[in-house]
């Protein structure tokens, strides 16, 4: 009856499946730490509590070589974090726009899209971060050439950003009235500024929120729906920008003292060049994505927006783009997914990434090749999770509503 009635053969066939995967992977494991007890090893994670004895150049938190294995890690998780977060956010918009931009009606403008696409998409990522990085580090002039009165190198950026071999001078956030800092320990601190402002714009948007939602009120009790805008610009900036102006925030230049530039934030060339060559890459992905999202827009729409007298650019953001979202959405979750895991190709470059120091020069260290394995998998794993589950709650609120 398991086998033949159809209304528990399914249930019999998932049951068997189960049971040998399980068997499997018992089998696996068993098999695994028999191995590593006739090599004389264990499986344990003891060995991230011991001295790293490593420097790592860019570190986004307090790290030395005195600092445990796990310390590194965590440095490098974060500056994963950190190029996938720019990526996503740069190849976003620039996918958005080469996509629009391939469906222009200017010849020549369409096909300078096209060949960008075509380029970037059909050559290798790793190629793409070893062009990207020798650029910056053979083409870039020296820090010394900013030098003397006549200097044969000039910052870009109204003299705010300069590009050298070495690395990339930005402009950093200074403050004249420096509130302090909260100690959480671990070496780990939060400026009372920056609690203050993250707690304005939270306060804001919660402010911002009620209003829609009273405006909302309004509008199905009376049919009238009250003007909101400048209730809504106030919460969101009033506050902020008190903040800004009381603890006296400024951009803080650059500027050269002696062979090194002082006063910002130097980032090296390596997490330039692989955030560069990432966004370039997946950009061109994005496009197409976009370009297919609103070519599976009816014409329709667009001729109904024309006939009601939009503008073009107009119809494109209020009437196309919100429709092909929900073509866009699905593929473009894959694309951060990639962009994500592509990153640990930053060892190409030297990037001191959770590759970089976890997989690469912990693992290497201590010889706990599989207990490192093992742990960025799983981390990878759950940062991919993070991202497809916020993507997917993006997604169920952009969707078509059936009625």
């Amino acid at each position: 009856m398991l086998v033949n009635d159809r209304r528990y053969r399914s249930m019999t066939f998932q049951v068997v499946v189960f049971i040998l995967v399980m068997a499997g992977a018992w089998w696996l494991v068993m098999n695994t730490i028999h191995n590593l007890s006739l090599m004389g090893k264990s499986f344990n994670f003891g060995f991230l509590f011991q001295r790293a004895g490593y420097d790592i150049p860019q570190t986004p938190i307090p790290y030395t070589a005195d600092d445990t294995h796990l310390r590194a890690a965590v440095v490098g998780l974060l500056n994963t974090l950190i190029v996938a977060v720019l990526g996503c956010i740069a190849a976003t918009v620039l996918g958005v726009i080469v996509g629009v931009a391939r469906l222009s009606n200017n010849w020549l403008f369409a096909r300078l899209m096209t060949v960008f696409v075509e380029i970037f998409r059909n050559m290798p990522l790793l190629l793409w971060i070893l062009i990207v990085y020798a650029v910056f580090t053979e083409i870039m002039p020296a820090p010394n050439a900013f030098r003397g009165d006549n200097p044969t190198a000039s910052m870009i950026l109204f003299d705010h950003v300069a590009l050298t071999n070495r690395y990339t001078a930005i402009p950093t956030l200074a403050m004249t009235n420096d509130p302090g800092s909260l100690d959480l320990g671990a070496r780990i601190t939060f400026n009372w500024a920056t609690i203050a402002i993250a707690g304005a714009l939270i306060a804001g948007l919660i402010a911002r929120r009620m209003i829609r939602d009273r405006a909302q009120a309004v509008q199905d009790r009376t049919g009238i729906r009250p003007v909101t805008w400048w209730q809504t610009l106030a919460v969101m900036t009033v506050p902020t920008l008190i903040l800004i102006w009381y603890f006296g925030l400024h951009l803080e230049a650059p500027s050269l003292q002696g062979f090194n530039f002082t006063g910002g934030l130097n980032v090296s060339n390596s997490l330039v060049a692989l955030w560069l060559a990432l966004t370039l890459y997946t950009a061109a992905f994005i496009a197409e994505i976009v370009r297919a999202g609103i070519l599976a827009v009816s014409r329709g729409q667009s001729e109904a927006a024309f006939a009601l007298g939009l503008r073009p650019n107009r119809t494109m953001s209020l009437v196309i783009l919100p429709q092909a979202l929900r073509v866009i959405i699905p593929p473009l979750i894959s694309q951060y997914l990639n962009l994500t895991k592509n990153s640990s190709l930053a060892i190409a470059v030297g990037y001191m990434d959770l590759r970089g120091t976890l997989g690469g020069t912990t693992l290497n260290q201590t010889g706990r090749e599989l207990e490192a394995i093992v742990l960025m998998m799983l981390t990878y794993l759950v940062i991919s999770l993070i991202i497809s589950a916020g993507m997917n709650i993006f997604n169920a609120r952009v969707k078509l509503k059936e009625r």
